[in-house]
């Protein structure tokens, strides 16, 4: 088929990309857990509801429709690949190629000092990358970025409307602005947003993606489930230790678990994570790529670290996560939209901890209705679980499915 051909099928009304066909990420060695002598204090304070604070711009955030917000994840390319080298080269971003094909590179971006450089392999590649990007019903979004190359693409699918992608058939060298708009339908929830390039054109490189449009709400932070029923929630993070003695116990008494696993575990060993939130209630939740204290990181960044476990979860189970737990229980106000514009609602640290043999209540008296309890993946896991069913169970309380509660 002829190029021009080609082109005129894709451009009619649209062409759906090739989709995205990542690798498995391989497992890192084991993250030893770090949760300080603060945790006591974090976690008081992630008791708070904060929806009304303030959430600053990132510095590479730039005025928009959206409150000051990209929405576009990672959009100017400069946050450096994960120092979990298995994870991907360019953080918040899918190529379909992987490492082979698309890399930042720091030769001549349009501005900062990175950008995204993609070499399509082979005739049959065009070199696509994709990102999900969460939005809000019945809304007009905008999305452009700068280009180089000959026949570059931008475009977003999934928007219950047909979008033509915006495109151009040769930047000469330079940087040239690539600008659509697409209007989503009364169910959507998230578009595909996606650059690639043209069969057998070369290679190409992309700079500061925006994605201007309504802007979600701010996730709410607490440490507990407001009932009055008289139900807690086991929740188990991290990962790295998954013993089958803990299995069999939460098997043995059909446990409703929430697991906050990191990406990596749950990729190295998915069935057991199904295995051990078999039981009505239990789900399989976020907890960030890589186990970084995000209030010590920027918008930008903190959106990176909560998207990309969020699609790294939804690849390995099939459904996507609904709450984002932060590692260390550590957040501020900017976690809380970054946490939104990745499509969650809820951020949740816990009032309780039963992890490695303590038996800790972070307020007065013992375990109450809607307490949230924390608890953790480790060779400690089987005897912890039934110190803290037994903690339950003596304040007339039984455990119960978290999603169930949360609305």
């Amino acid at each position: 088929m002829s190029l021009s051909s080609r082109l005129s099928a894709h451009l009619s009304p649209r062409l759906s990309p090739r989709p995205s066909t990542p690798s498995s990420p391989r497992r890192s060695p084991r993250l030893t857990p770090r949760l300080s002598a603060r945790l006591s204090a974090l976690a008081a304070s992630a008791a708070l509801l904060v929806a009304g604070f303030a959430v600053p711009a990132s510095a590479d955030a730039p005025n928009t429709p959206s409150g000051g917000i990209n929405l576009a994840t990672n959009p100017g390319f400069e946050i450096p690949a994960s120092s979990l080298a298995e994870w991907g080269s360019v953080p918040g971003w899918r190529c379909s190629g992987g490492p082979a094909e698309a890399a930042l590179t720091t030769a001549a971006p349009h501005s900062g000092t990175s950008a995204l450089g993609v070499t399509p392999a082979g005739d049959s590649s065009t070199g696509e990358c994709v990102q999900t990007v969460s939005v809000q019903p019945n809304s007009t979004y905008t999305a452009s970025a700068w280009v180089r190359g000959k026949y570059v693409f931008l475009g977003a699918t999934g928007t219950d409307r047909p979008t033509a992608p915006s495109w151009t058939e040769n930047t000469n060298g330079g940087w040239q602005r690539l600008t659509t708009r697409f209007t989503t339908g009364p169910t959507a929830s998230t578009v595909r947003l996606y650059v690639h390039g043209w069969y057998q054109q070369g290679p190409f490189a992309v700079d500061d993606v925006q994605v201007d449009g309504a802007l979600p709400a701010p996730a709410t932070g607490a440490g507990s489930v407001p009932t009055s029923d008289r139900v807690v929630f086991f929740t188990v993070d991290d990962g790295w230790q998954r013993t089958p003695e803990a299995e069999k116990f939460i098997t043995d008494h059909k446990l409703p678990i929430t697991a906050f696993p990191l990406p990596m575990p749950a990729a190295a060993d998915p069935g057991f994570f199904q295995r051990v939130t078999a039981a009505p209630g239990s789900s399989i939740q976020n907890h960030s790529v890589s186990h970084a204290d995000l209030s010590t990181l920027s918008l930008a960044e903190q959106q990176v670290e909560i998207c990309d476990a969020r699609d790294a979860l939804t690849r390995t189970f099939g459904t996507a996560p609904t709450v984002f737990r932060p590692p260390y229980f550590a957040w501020n106000a900017v976690t809380l939209q970054a946490a939104a514009n990745c499509g969650f609602r809820h951020v949740l640290t816990a009032d309780a901890d039963f992890s490695w043999g303590a038996s800790n209540v972070w307020h007065e008296g013992t375990l109450s209705p809607g307490d949230v309890v924390l608890l953790h993946w480790t060779d400690t896991l089987a005897t912890d679980l039934p110190r803290a069913l037994a903690a339950a169970e003596a304040a007339g309380l039984k455990p119960a499915g978290l999603t169930d509660y949360l609305r």
